[in-house]
């Protein structure tokens, strides 16, 4: 529970290389994920290369933190891998959510930059990873040494809860 109270979202990196092995157990956790039917329809691109992780910055003009991080990870929804279709997109953010507890855990920082279903943002990062028809860009994460501390956010609101009906 600490990790997933601790999850903040971080824009702010220090310069401070990313191993590959932290990235590595990152994928891991993502790939951990539960998904419809075992589906597992994601795939992954790292990217480290500055220049290629300033484009993935323009895909949104909020996206800046993704030229900042040394890694950015472009979470992506495998239409071939769908069994049962339209939950890819569940299937990704369960992904993005275990990658994100993941970098807490290692003491690195994260932000969850939305993509999908903002077509501009998939036509842009589709057209820039030369992407194939049944890969929909949906996320992308930059990680990175926070530069920023952010308290824990223990956001329970009992009024939000509701027992055997509304």
């Amino acid at each position: 529970m600490d990790d997933i109270l601790k999850r903040r979202s971080i824009r702010r990196f220090v310069d401070r290389d990313v191993s590959a092995e932290a990235v590595t157990k990152i994928l891991k956790a993502a790939m951990a994920a539960p998904s419809a039917g075992n589906q597992q329809p994601w795939q992954f691109i790292v990217v480290r290369d500055p220049a290629s992780r300033k484009k993935v910055s323009e895909c949104s003009a909020y996206a800046h933190s993704a030229a900042e991080a040394p890694v950015a990870i472009v979470v992506c929804g495998d239409l071939s891998r769908e069994k049962h279709q339209g939950y890819w997109m569940q299937d990704c953010a369960a992904a993005v959510e275990n990658m994100l507890i993941e970098v807490t855990s290692q003491g690195l920082g994260a932000v969850w930059l939305g993509v999908f279903p903002r077509q501009d943002r998939v036509d842009y990062l589709r057209k820039y990873f030369n992407l194939p028809e049944n890969i929909v860009p949906f996320a992308v994460i930059p990680v990175g040494y926070p530069a920023q501390e952010l308290p824990p956010a223990d956001r329970y609101d009992e009024n939000r809860v509701h027992y055997e009906r509304w």
